[in-house]
């Protein structure tokens, strides 16, 4: 289990300005790949299965952020849950209709809450694209449910640099609020895997 209490200080978090508006993250439909069935295994590292010998395939992908609400206020014990498609784009969901290859090692889905000052952190797997139509190919994103103290928000992330981001239907639908969903490269640090991915990802609710 990936504890919040282990590391965060040594991870670069995008602070809040408290009293300054903030950009709402915006809200998207919940998506047909919502697990029907949640795993038993609901912490915030994706890589490993409670009990598994082996990690997911895929490119290991650090995801950091705070839970603020309009105004920079943080939120303290928001639940964030997680849901994705593995590194071949296939959702471990029985109505996914992509040919791709299942991961064991991957169950696609976990839950974070966020600490006193609303600091949130969890690891997974880059998530392939994957077509939705003849011609439409949806870009690499992790679906997210927040739970606040007032609001709930069902939204996506999205990764920094996807030329697939642009063309996508969904994005296209965020208008200005398009780069709010988009999450932010940072350095790596010596915590986390050589080879791995950094990110930032600010989550920021009405109420909160």
């Amino acid at each position: 289990m990936l504890e919040m209490s282990v590391g965060l200080s040594g991870l670069a978090f995008t602070g809040s300005i408290f009293g300054q508006t903030r950009m709402v993250t915006p809200e998207v439909e919940m998506g047909p790949f919502y697990p029907a069935l949640k795993p038993l295994d609901q912490d915030a590292d994706l890589t490993m299965i409670n009990g598994g010998k082996k990690r997911a395939e895929g490119k290991i992908v650090h995801v950091v952020g705070q839970v603020v609400n309009e105004s920079g206020a943080p939120v303290s014990g928001a639940r964030i849950e997680l849901w994705q498609a593995n590194t071949h784009g296939r959702y471990t969901h029985s109505g996914d209709p992509n040919k791709a290859p299942l991961d064991p090692n991957f169950s696609g889905f976990g839950i974070v809450t966020t600490d006193t000052e609303g600091r949130y952190r969890f690891k997974t797997i880059k998530p392939g694209a994957y077509p939705v139509s003849a011609t439409e190919i949806r870009p690499p994103h992790i679906h997210v449910d927040v739970m606040g103290k007032h609001d709930r928000l069902v939204s996506q992330m999205f990764f920094p640099g996807e030329p697939l981001n642009d063309p996508d239907f969904l994005f296209k639908t965020l208008g200005a609020n398009k780069q709010a969903a988009v999450a932010k490269a940072l350095a790596a640090t010596k915590e986390i895997e050589p080879d791995a991915v950094l990110l930032n990802w600010d989550i920021v609710l009405y109420k909160g």
